[in-house]
């Protein structure tokens, strides 16, 4: 594929535009950590918005999308589209919680909440856990992508497409700190979302497809268009649809989808300049990642289908692709080949936009991690300033090689998200209930952390994985094991969960002193802190308390109010595309009452954006 003059203009000035952003703020953001990592928490909440929604745009989000359409249909998306419970708990119940807990990075949270060594090894070691090894692999998916697109649409190697990208990201990201992530962030959007809507548009109108009406309406598109999976397929339907709903959102940990808050999602929500605007942030961020963005990516794959019907179309029409990166998820980047000269510049800035945002992002946020909670507190604790934004800016250059190397060896980007998703599960439940209940220590979270690690491992990498669940060997044959292939989830979490549960009531609690002033600090509520308070003869803690009502139920009923406003715009967007117009009214009427059940709802919880 040959790029015109225009498609390198469009490209060379969006870099170039980036760059000058970085370099510009890299003076303002070089002052200290808390400007580096956090911009002094004045940022105002639809900034950070857009930022978290550029950061989850990502070059290998389109590959992941195609690579579940093309594997198990649009319903397939259930396996991310189930997050967004979890995004919303954190938008009504934990956003608040994060803001006024005050700390540095979501690390900090454990010298907050417990005591102790405990407390600082959890600190030290989860810092390097997420901020390195999780976080590493996390960026290696991206890159994986980035190297998948220079492939298949600029004929370049893998090297040169990691040293290229790369060596782009980690300057401004370096130079501009979060500030500078941030803004690009916001300039991103724009190019990326504008690009994934206009490519979507020209590739359904492409001669081999014929526009949308035959998209749908063509045998190989047919069976992979319904939004919920085959109800007479017991074992897509558990798989697909019962297991995200109802274990893995609030039982699994992953980036960007952390229950009850964390990573950089908490960055941002603790660099916002109060409360309302952290809110504020992260239901804006929801709206936009599930209920505007799928469909292009969606329309994409299914196009893919009818002109790459298998690997092996694929292959043909690319020889030079390595055998090693081939896969489903590549089918994006080859119909993004049969754009024009200038859409085809815009969507490569597009490209670039997200990779840059997300690269970007899990830089700073792994630095933040690397220097607040492992630099500062286990190796030099009278560091100065100046010392701490240096090492700030050298770990983020380590992070990007590192992800860049582990990328060179992957495969696809299904197969790094399943893996991520599988080490976290069973942790989940103890990050959305270690706000509420007190007895949960610093203990209960370094045996469920470890138990899911190597419980994963047993269950995926040695004989038990082939004993256990169902499989099939080298000839396609399926295999019996004990257990179905979709029991091997819920069996993680429920393994995990018994084990910290066993630990905690093994285990002593925290001192009453952390707990109360942890409690005085967030002011959580409920009845899981009753016990504690009751021993606390502290007038002026007692008075808070009285005058600060629970509105943990409240904010329940306003996630699930905004679930199914959320779920009926993505669904409705949907069914007006199928042509199916009576189920896409009723969606509309179930976004206005949901709507405005939830501005009343909203109303009560007292948030106010204009603050």
């Amino acid at each position: 594929m040959k790029l015109e003059v225009l498609d390198w203009v469009l490209i060379i000035s969006f870099f170039t535009i980036i760059l000058a952003i970085g370099i510009i703020v890299s003076k303002r953001s070089g002052k200290n950590t808390a400007e580096y990592f956090l911009s002094n928490r004045n940022m105002p909440w639809w900034l950070l918005g857009f930022s978290m929604v550029a950061t989850t745009f990502s070059t290998d989000t389109p590959n992941l999308v195609t690579d579940i359409v093309r594997n198990n249909g649009v319903s397939g998306n259930w396996v991310w589209w189930a997050f967004l419970l979890t995004g919303l708990l954190t938008v009504f119940v934990y956003a608040k919680l994060w803001r006024k807990s005050n700390v540095n990075t979501d690390m900090e949270f454990y010298d907050l909440r417990y005591g102790g060594k405990p407390a600082h090894f959890l600190r030290g070691f989860r810092s390097v856990y997420l901020g390195v090894v999780f976080n590493v692999m996390a960026m290696a998916a991206v890159t994986l992508a980035a190297i998948k697109i220079g492939q298949v649409m600029l004929g370049l190697t893998p090297i040169q497409t990691v040293s290229i990208a790369g060596s782009i990201t980690v300057v401004f990201s370096a130079l501009g700190g979060f500030r500078g992530v941030v803004y690009t962030d916001f300039v991103l959007f724009f190019v990326a979302i504008i690009g994934a809507i206009c490519a979507a548009y020209y590739l359904v109108n492409i001669p081999e497809i014929g526009g949308l009406a035959n998209l749908i309406a063509h045998e190989n598109v047919a069976d992979k268009l319904s939004i919920l999976p085959d109800f007479n397929d017991t074992e897509a339907l558990i798989g697909i649809l019962i297991i995200p709903l109802a274990v893995q959102w609030w039982s699994a940990w992953y980036p960007g989808a952390e229950p009850g808050g964390g990573g950089y999602i908490a960055q941002r929500m603790l660099a916002a300049k109060n409360e309302n605007h952290a809110i504020g942030a992260t239901f804006f961020f929801n709206i936009m990642h599930y209920a505007l963005r799928p469909w292009p990516w969606i329309l994409v794959a299914l196009a893919s289908l009818i002109v790459y019907p298998d690997l092996a179309s694929i292959q043909e029409a690319f020889p030079n692709v390595e055998e090693n990166k081939l896969g489903h998820d590549l089918a994006y980047s080859a119909m993004l080949t049969k754009l024009p000269s200038g859409l085809l510049g815009i969507v490569l800035a597009s490209l670039g936009a997200a990779y840059m945002s997300t690269i970007s992002t899990h830089l700073n946020w792994g630095s933040s991690y690397i220097v607040n909670d492992l630099y500062k507190q286990q190796i030099n604790k009278n560091a100065s300033e100046r010392e701490l934004v240096n090492a700030g800016r050298l770990s983020t250059v380590i992070l990007m090689v590192a992800s860049a190397l582990l990328a060179l060896v992957l495969t696809n980007a299904l197969q790094l998200f399943e893996i991520i998703l599988m080490f976290g599960a069973g942790t989940g439940l103890i990050f959305i209930l270690r706000w509420f209940w007190w007895r949960i220590n610093a203990w209960s979270e370094i045996s469920a952390m470890f138990a899911s690690g190597i419980i994963s491992i047993l269950f995926n990498f040695t004989s038990l994985k082939t004993i256990l669940f169902d499989h099939k060997n080298e000839a396609d044959v399926l295999i019996e094991g004990v257990f179905p292939a979709w029991a091997k989830f819920p069996l993680v979490v429920l393994v995990t969960t018994i084990i910290w549960v066993l630990v905690t009531f093994l285990t002593k609690p925290e001192s009453k002193e952390t707990l109360v002033s942890f409690y005085k600090q967030t002011m959580p509520g409920g009845p899981g802190w009753k016990k504690v308070l009751d021993t606390v003869d502290d007038d002026e803690l007692k008075s808070l308390e009285r005058n600060n009502k629970w509105s943990v139920p409240s904010g329940i009923l306003a996630m699930a109010l905004g679930c199914i406003l959320v779920y009926s715009c993505m669904f409705a967007t949907g069914n007006i595309l199928y042509g199916n117009y009576e189920l896409a009214s009723w969606l509309i009427v179930a976004i206005v009452i949901s709507g405005y059940l939830l501005l009343r709802v909203w109303k009560n919880l007292k948030t106010d954006f204009k603050k």
